[in-house]
């Protein structure tokens, strides 16, 4: 497995600062989202600061499943409940946010769900990789490295919990 220094590491303080920058750049790009939506799991947390710091209330959540071990992923992404009502899409402007763009596959799913329903979709990610097949609107970084982030670097307090440290997670 890589060593320390091929891994980025975002601190919780640099995630406040990494959201802050990423609302800035929505603002600055004229884009005003009715709707944040968040790609569960590792783009709740960035989906949900990102709400507050836009200031948009309307959120939603949209669980797809890809990756299943470690470097192991299903053929496709699966969208898994919940998933938003396309009705509630209809004719609104909407930020996907997920925590990195690695394949860009999941990404490559949301906006699919919410072509034909949304006026506008855009994605914003903390971090994308060279290797996605999206490319956001707004990233706070690009990198090529392994990532490990604050909210998944511990284990799970419940019995057989893992770390979804990058020896255990892939980013997704």
């Amino acid at each position: 497995m890589s060593g320390i220094s091929d891994r980025e590491i975002l601190s919780w303080p640099d995630f406040g600062l990494a959201v802050r920058e990423l609302a800035r750049n929505v603002v600055a790009d004229g884009f005003q989202p009715e709707i944040v939506l968040g790609i569960a799991r590792g783009g709740l947390v960035a989906a949900g600061a990102l709400s507050y710091a836009l200031g948009i209330k309307n959120i939603h959540t949209m669980n797809i499943e890809f990756y299943t071990g470690v470097d192991e992923r299903l053929a496709e992404p699966l969208v898994r409940s919940p998933a938003p009502n396309p009705l509630d899409l209809a004719g609104a402007r909407v930020l996907v946010v997920d925590d990195v763009a690695d394949t860009g596959a999941t990404l490559r799913v949301a906006q699919q769900f919410c072509t034909g329903h949304a006026l506008d979709v855009r994605c914003a990610v903390l971090y994308e990789k060279p290797s996605s097949v999206i490319r956001c609107e707004y990233v706070w970084r690009r990198t090529d490295r392994w990532i490990t982030f604050p909210w998944s670097a511990e284990p799970g307090l419940l019995p057989g919990a893992q770390a979804e440290s990058p020896e255990a997670r892939p980013n997704g």
